[in-house]
């Protein structure tokens, strides 16, 4: 590629930019800092065919073993700042949510307090429609601006197809900004929340180790009776199981911890014996919740859709 931008790197080792810490090497690799590089290099991308994927905190992200093809991105610089505009807070798509949150309730605005328990950019969280502890992304979110190999287009929540866990974001679109609309309160008072969910947080989840966040998405199957997906892992004898270096956690089933030298193939395995297990004994077939950048296969389907192992996925 002899018209290959100065910026983008050959070979670039994904699994440092990820909490689980496993994964290969990004084919090409760039940090845009401002959305008309964003822009240049989506449209470079496209112009010679490259499949292109967004690393943001890697707090919920699995790279494959044998790395990534084509361009892998990562929003540095103006395209992480966060910015107080009255009751607004204007950021970009590479800023971390809980650092937003917190900038948020040091000036007294609240409204977006559960941002600090999702651990992953705003970028990401608007992608996955992230929510926790009750509170919502589109409550708050006002407009992102989404940046394509055609350009930037600034949408509103309702053009972005939300749904439990997922938007309607294409994969060659990226989050380069967004806005949230919040309200005044007293910062003590926000602060003190931030606090309290901070703590449940580290209550209930691990967290100082080699992590992502929730494996599999809360499944909407009757006959989980309401249980979430770590409730039910529990239940089928998944805490604390291993598999080579990947160990569902002793503290939280629905969490994976790297042990030392977990392989993104280890973790895949672990979460198919999961699925296994929580299949034979509730009957319920486990969506995941983690994200994953390369050629990542969840090893329970087979060509045709059909689930492998011994029980049928009722979604497919």
């Amino acid at each position: 590629m002899p018209d290959r931008p100065p910026e983008v790197q050959r070979g670039y080792p994904l699994a440092r930019l990820t909490t689980i810490r496993a994964g290969g090497a990004a084919e090409l690799f760039a940090r845009p800092a401002t959305v008309g590089e964003l822009e240049r290099l989506l449209a470079w991308a496209a112009a010679e065919g490259l499949q292109v994927g967004v690393v943001g905190s890697g707090s919920n992200l699995l790279i494959a073993d044998a790395g990534v093809r084509g361009l892998v991105l990562k929003l540095d610089k103006e395209l992480s700042k966060i910015e107080l505009d009255g009751t607004r807070v204007n950021c970009g798509g590479g800023a971390r949510l809980p650092a937003v949150s917190a900038r948020a309730a040091q000036a007294g605005l609240e409204g977006l307090e559960f941002g600090v328990n999702i651990p992953g950019t705003v970028g990401g969280a608007v992608r996955m429609n992230a929510n926790a502890y009750g509170g919502e992304l589109a409550r708050v979110l006002e407009w992102v601006d989404v940046v394509s190999a055609s350009g930037t287009e600034r949408r509103t929540p309702d053009r972005l197809g939300f749904s439990y866990r997922a938007s309607g974001l294409g994969p060659g679109e990226v989050v380069a900004r967004a806005s949230f609309g919040l309200q005044r309160s007293e910062p003590g008072k926000v602060k003190a929340t931030l606090a309290d969910m901070r703590a449940r947080r580290k209550a209930a989840q691990p967290s100082g180790i080699k992590t992502f966040g929730s494996t599999f998405k809360n499944p909407s199957d009757p006959r989980a009776e309401g249980l979430s997906a770590g409730q039910l892992l529990d239940a089928a004898g998944a805490r604390g199981l291993r598999v080579g270096g990947a160990s569902f956690s002793e503290k939280h089933a629905n969490f994976i911890v790297n042990e030392g030298d977990a392989t993104t193939a280890d973790v895949i395995a672990l979460m198919a014996e999961g699925r296994r297990l929580v299949g034979d004994r509730f009957g319920v077939a486990l969506e995941p919740e983690v994200q994953t950048l390369g050629d990542v296969r969840w090893p329970w389907i087979g060509p045709v859709g059909a689930a492998v192992g011994g029980h049928r996925d009722p979604k497919r």
